[in-house]
């Protein structure tokens, strides 16, 4: 299989298998777009040279692209072979072990953010009753739970996950030191993260998150007026001024490495890369803008029929970065970082992010969850860090939910790259962990293209 896809004058061709991408001219990638278009009518799997060998083919392709064609392919670098059950069949025998956890130090929060899927970040609503701060106790707890099922594995990954983390300070320090005493007896090495809104930070806080958090994740929308729109700060008003000096101090701090400023992009900033710009403006060199989850009866969700704009809008962003690069003014956008050189590792990207298998969420009174956006509804309650997962079921089926195992992706020239997908997202807009959501496929396979068109161009 092959992906033909121009993006300005830029004729790009990805050997989907193999990962190789290729830049063509315009009569190379009009027979390529042919022969892949007819390659449905020939056996599994697909070879050119049986189609060059059908003489219903003859004269299609002039007989030098003919050749370029063919040499690529006998090299494994056009329509190579796709052996999905290779690809996945560790997935069949292997046994999952928990490798990361998003610990919800507190169920409260200091902004009201609009599209918060987390009820204001309380995680509250009818006959839900796990609210407030995780006591100390119970983040030990879950750093124990994590080592005694992560196996053989010595690299283990913990989020401090709110609402507002910071709200509960003193119980993240508390179980930081503890995971540091299980280093030392267990051979085990964690790799904390904090998830922060920024508006707590403050000059000493800074100094104990660089020296023990090997990432942070910040929260900004972009441009004043579209973050205030949405990120509101729970006393009334905007946060972008509270928020904005002490989140810049802090990427400085870290000597703008380790962090990401992540935002999240609505219907009503569809214009979004003006927003990443805006953020690099500000001297933040790691950049994350994702756009947002909703109900479709919801005033800022984005729909089927934003995708044309926001297509163009991710071009012209990858365009706008390539120019800060080439002016030595380059910064790190997440979903436009690929690395090509070695080709898709499939064995990582047909499983994604193991939510649900070896990723947990836990909340403050100690339920298990398959990730923090499955947090509270009963129906995904893995069990809790006392009695263990106690729900083996869902653990199959989350461990079992990969790329080949969707229906819609089988024949995706993405598969390799997206992993089928966020799995909370399909639940929550198809109502089923297997069915990936139609808009936010679309938006990843333009995230790629980008990519991909970016990688061409600095070559």
């Amino acid at each position: 299989m092959i992906h033909c896809f121009t993006i300005k004058s830029r004729n790009l061709v990805l050997d989907v298998a193999s990962g190789s991408l290729h830049q063509v001219d315009d009569g190379t990638f009009g027979a390529l777009k042919l022969i892949n278009e007819k390659a449905y009518l020939y056996s599994k799997p697909f070879s050119v040279a049986d189609f060059f060998a059908d003489p219903a083919n003859n004269g299609l392709v002039s007989d030098s692209i003919k050749g370029d064609i063919l040499a690529l392919a006998e090299a494994g670098q056009l329509f190579s072979p796709d052996n999905p059950h290779a690809a996945h069949s560790h997935m069949e025998t292997r046994q999952p072990v928990v490798k990361a956890m998003c610990l919800h130090m507190a169920h409260e929060c200091n902004l009201r953010c609009g599209y918060c899927f987390a009820g204001d970040g309380t995680y509250s609503g009818e006959g839900l009753s796990d609210r407030g701060l995780m006591p100390a106790e119970v983040g030990k707890k879950a750093l124990d739970f994590l080592i005694e099922n992560s196996g053989a594995r010595r690299n283990l990954e913990v989020d401090f996950f709110g609402g507002e983390p910071m709200l509960n300070f003193d119980a993240v320090k508390e179980v930081v030191a503890h995971g540091r005493k299980r280093e030392a007896e267990t051979g085990k090495k964690f790799r904390f993260t904090l998830t922060t809104n920024g508006a707590l930070l403050n000059e000493e806080a800074n100094k104990y998150i660089n020296e023990n958090m090997d990432n942070v994740v910040l929260s900004l929308d972009g441009r004043k007026e579209v973050n205030d729109n949405m990120r509101r700060l729970n006393k009334g008003g905007g946060s972008y001024d509270t928020i904005l000096p002490k989140i810049k101090a802090l990427a400085e701090s870290r000597g703008q490495k380790n962090y990401y400023v992540r935002g999240t992009y609505t219907c009503h900033n569809l214009d979004f890369a003006a927003d990443v710009l805006h953020m690099a403006s500000c001297g933040f060199k790691q950049l994350s803008v994702e756009p947002v989850v909703a109900p479709q009866d919801a005033d800022y969700a984005l729909t089927e029929e934003h995708l044309p704009q926001l297509f163009a809008e991710y071009e012209k962003l990858a365009d706008s970065l390539l120019e800060r690069e080439r002016a030595g003014e380059g910064v790190h956008f997440f979903h436009f970082e690929m690395d090509l050189d070695g080709g898709p590792c499939l064995a990582k990207r047909v499983t994604g992010c193991g939510a649900g298998a070896e990723y947990l969420a836990v909340t403050p009174s100690g339920q298990l969850y398959p990730c923090h956006q499955f947090v509270m509804d009963q129906s995904f309650r893995l069990g809790d860090l006392d009695s263990g997962i106690i729900n083996k079921t869902l653990v199959s089926d989350f461990s079992a939910c990969h790329v080949f195992a969707k229906s819609e992706c089988l024949n995706c020239w993405a598969k390799y790259y997206c992993s089928g997908g966020c799995m909370a997202t399909a639940h929550h807009m198809n109502g089923h962990i297997l069915k990936p959501d139609k808009v936010s496929c679309e938006l990843q396979k333009k995230r790629i293209e980008c990519a991909l068109y970016m990688a061409a161009a600095r070559v």
